[in-house]
């Protein structure tokens, strides 16, 4: 038989006789509260006065689980207190999740379940779909899911054979979370919300969608196994992200001067330009850098017996410098032997291309050495980083 909190949802307050204390876990002769089954929480409250901590079933019984000691006794008649807000909340949310695989029937193609939870700020559904669920489709589902609650739908339950509920092709069954649906005499536990979903079941809910009030979709992610996960809020916290969001984009097309309707066109606009921009920005930096390598081949050292090119570069990180380091070794006729070249980067860094001879790797070695950090690399390329000085006192190193 399937629970009494989801047989009669509604019951907040009743009595019943302890018929077992064991430490701190209690079982009655009935309950009402929910035990955690089917990726609904358990319920929360208070027994003969005394905080419950935990519901679970076992057995075949509801196990009590108390935050304290209890000061009662086997055969005694105790008071129970249902937490009502949170079994409110837990109710609204656990329908809205049916409302949303509702939705999901009308927009999903080979629809089924593959998950469920109630968190305390939102709740996650696992679909399993061959429908690529985008941003467009969230937001059919959203509206979808909205408009079943403004509609009003009655919401019922009742229990019916097993055979009978597999047969049906509009029952959806959640293979993950069929705890709580199965009872002893081998029937099912059907939630149906009027013309809109039905699901094998063992939670608790609301007797009318408009009970759900506002539904909010959070986003989508991919947990494997092929699955979709949509996480959405209820209520307040429904609310209050949905408040956020309109607030960011009212920020938004404020600040590119554009109404609400014309914010998607706004931003695409401005990323092209974005993009357009970062390729110039690249372009001259690559010039800067070219002329900055120029003014070096006019500065060159000798060390070694060769010609080396050492100098400080700015307002370029380790990895831009590298690849033109290495390409300026390599330029056909009267290319230097080495390149070194020192910046900043958050701290210190030093990369050193060659052709082998010197060695790389040694240059950057002898400049760690001296200045603390560290690097490595192969004979043709090194880098270091992490230098307990600033560049230009790693190029007077390099030059003496």
């Amino acid at each position: 038989m399937s629970q009494l909190a989801a047989r009669e949802p509604e019951v907040r307050s009743f009595e019943a006789t302890v018929t077992d204390v064991d430490g701190r876990a209690v079982t009655l002769d009935e309950s009402h509260f929910y035990a955690e089954s089917g990726g609904q929480p358990a319920d929360r409250g208070t027994l003969g006065g005394v905080a419950v901590a935990d519901v679970q079933k076992r057995d075949g019984e509801i196990v009590h689980r108390l935050a304290d000691d209890p000061d009662f006794a086997v055969g005694e008649t105790v008071r129970a207190e249902i937490d009502d807000e949170f079994r409110t909340y837990c109710a609204r949310a656990h329908t809205a999740s049916h409302v949303l695989y509702g939705a999901g029937r009308k927009v999903l193609d080979e629809l089924g379940y593959g998950g469920f939870d109630i968190g305390e700020e939102k709740v996650r559904v696992d679909f399993t779909t061959a429908t690529d669920i985008t941003d467009e489709t969230l937001a059919e589902l959203e509206r979808l899911t909205n408009r079943a609650v403004w509609d009003s739908l009655a919401v019922s339950w009742e229990e019916i054979p097993e055979a009978e509920a597999r047969e049906r092709d509009e029952v959806a069954f959640n293979t993950k979370t069929e705890e709580g649906v199965m009872s002893e005499s081998d029937t099912v536990r059907v939630v149906s919300v009027d013309g809109w979903d039905w699901a094998a079941c063992g939670g608790t809910h609301v007797t009318n969608t408009r009970e759900i009030g506002p539904v909010t979709l959070l986003g989508r992610s991919n947990p494997g196994e092929g699955l979709t996960r949509v996480e959405f809020a209820v209520g307040p916290t429904a609310i209050r992200r949905r408040a956020a969001d309109v607030r960011a984009a009212r920020e938004a097309a404020r600040t590119l001067d554009v109404g609400m309707g014309e914010l998607p066109e706004a931003a695409e606009r401005v990323a092209e330009q974005v993009e357009r921009l970062e390729a110039d920005l690249a372009d001259a930096k690559e010039d800067l850098l070219d002329a900055r390598l120029a003014d070096l081949r006019e500065e060159s050292v000798e060390r070694d017996g060769g010609e080396w090119l050492v100098g400080t570069v700015s307002e370029f990180g380790p990895n831009e410098v590298a690849d033109r380091a290495r390409e300026a070794v390599g330029d056909d006729g009267g290319s230097p032997d080495a390149v070194v070249l020192a910046g900043e980067d958050g701290a210190t860094f030093v990369v050193a291309a060659t052709g082998g001879d010197p060695d790389a790797g040694d240059v950057v070695d002898d400049v760690t050495a001296e200045f603390g950090g560290g690097g490595g690399g192969s004979p043709t390329f090194a880098q270091g980083g992490g230098l307990d000085a600033g560049p230009e006192a790693v190029v007077s190193f390099l030059r003496e």
